[in-house]
């Protein structure tokens, strides 16, 4: 076991995070990057175009050679490969491009944020957003029936890299390699929508049709890039205004990537927030997948360097996420380091940011395990290779 097992956290599992139905769909889209659209509720609005190339891909059993194809396309600026099926070539060609409402000096102003930040926005993705996307429950009946959940690490590996590609200072640039990933991961994405209506485990769970809608991703996007922007702020963590737009915009270009209407894509962290109270808050709750799914990335992660014990990491999300998830998890209380993180953390927010002068006691110890998991995602493990991101062929095996 190395540092890639702590792969198994962060924006990995949320990618493929799915919402419980709630209230009727009341969020305007003139709050959007559109500023206009249908109104048409985004839990029942899917990718056609992508979802009906892909299933044609797995049925003509076409997966093998598309893999082979996009094994090698990695930065933004390589041609679309070829040897792939003459609608999905043609497909990628257009969904590879910038919007027209993109700005570059945004994406860049993003791109230095993260840099800065990046320690901050791991342990927030990782410890927070990635627990939280286990008590979502459509997303943890989906992740764990899918082939991916048979194999969290792997699984997680893989989805890794669509977060270190989205916080990489080139992200958006020619040798940046975000557009790209966005695009596996959207025909990821449309595969699994094929596959899962095909399992017979996850038909007697679910209570959905078809997973992963424009509204399932969005709850992605809530779960980790809302919950980040949330968390950042009420740990005093200095962001300007620029950089706050900035933040939100590289998220927008993101969802974009991946298949989401404009008309759902939030156009200020107001209308985010607005957005997320709707269609994420009310759906948090536990199931048995998510709590298996919870202990299996915990556990992995336990097993990495940290300078930290598994109680450590257990109150760590709590602190995140509040008590109720650690009931529902089950997760072991460790009263020491509850008392620990909540009396020092505050105090190594504020020496780190540069608003007191003297590093509290126990700095060493925070530094040392906030750095650990930041390296393990930014050295994208021992290796240093991100895991390829392939279109899976199948679903979990029966148990």
């Amino acid at each position: 076991m190395n540092r890639r097992t702590l792969l198994t956290l962060g924006a990995a599992l949320g990618l493929t995070s799915v919402a419980a139905p709630g209230a009727a769909w009341s969020w305007s889209p003139s709050r959007s990057v559109a500023r206009s659209g249908t109104g048409v509720d985004p839990l029942w609005v899917w990718d056609d175009e992508i979802d009906a190339i892909m299933a044609s891909v797995l049925d003509a059993g076409k997966v093998p050679a598309v893999n082979d194809a996009i094994g090698p396309w990695v930065d933004n600026d390589h041609p679309v490969p070829a040897g792939l099926p003459t609608d999905l070539a043609g497909f990628l060609q257009r969904s590879t491009r910038l919007p027209d409402w993109a700005d570059r000096d945004k994406l860049r102003l993003a791109a230095d944020f993260n840099r800065r930040k990046d320690l901050y926005l791991f342990l927030i993705y990782g410890l927070g957003g990635g627990i939280m996307s286990t008590v979502i429950p459509r997303e943890a009946k989906s992740v764990y029936w899918s082939k991916g959940g048979a194999d969290m690490q792997d699984r997680a590996a893989k989805t890794f890299t669509f977060g270190y590609d989205l916080t990489d200072l080139n992200a958006y640039e020619p040798d940046g390699q975000m557009i790209v990933t966005a695009n596996k991961t959207r025909m990821v994405h449309a595969a699994v929508r094929h596959l899962l209506p095909q399992s017979p485990y996850w038909k007697a769970v679910a209570d959905e049709t078809i997973p992963i809608s424009n509204m399932d991703i969005l709850v992605t996007f809530h779960s980790t890039g809302t919950f980040a922007h949330q968390t950042m702020k009420k740990w005093g963590i200095r962001m300007s205004a620029a950089e706050e737009e900035a933040f939100l915009h590289h998220w927008q270009v993101a969802l974009h990537f991946l298949g989401v209407r404009d008309e759902y894509i939030p156009a200020t962290w107001a209308d985010a927030h607005a957005q997320s109270e709707q269609v994420l808050t009310p759906l948090l709750a536990p199931t048995p997948e998510g709590k298996d799914l919870a202990e299996v990335l915990l556990g992995l992660t336990a097993q990495v360097d940290l300078g930290v014990t598994r109680g450590f990491l257990n109150e760590f999300v709590v602190y995140q996420l509040g008590e109720d998830v650690a009931e529902w998890l089950n997760l072991k209380r460790d009263p020491a380091s509850r008392a620990l993180i909540r009396t020092v953390w505050p105090a190594y927010i504020k020496f780190r940011e540069g608003l007191i002068p003297v590093a509290p006691v126990s700095f060493r110890l925070f530094d040392q395990f906030v750095k650990a998991l930041g390296m393990a995602f930014l050295n994208k493990g021992e290796s240093g290779k991100t895991t390829p991101i392939t279109i899976p062929d199948g679903n979990r095996p029966g148990v």
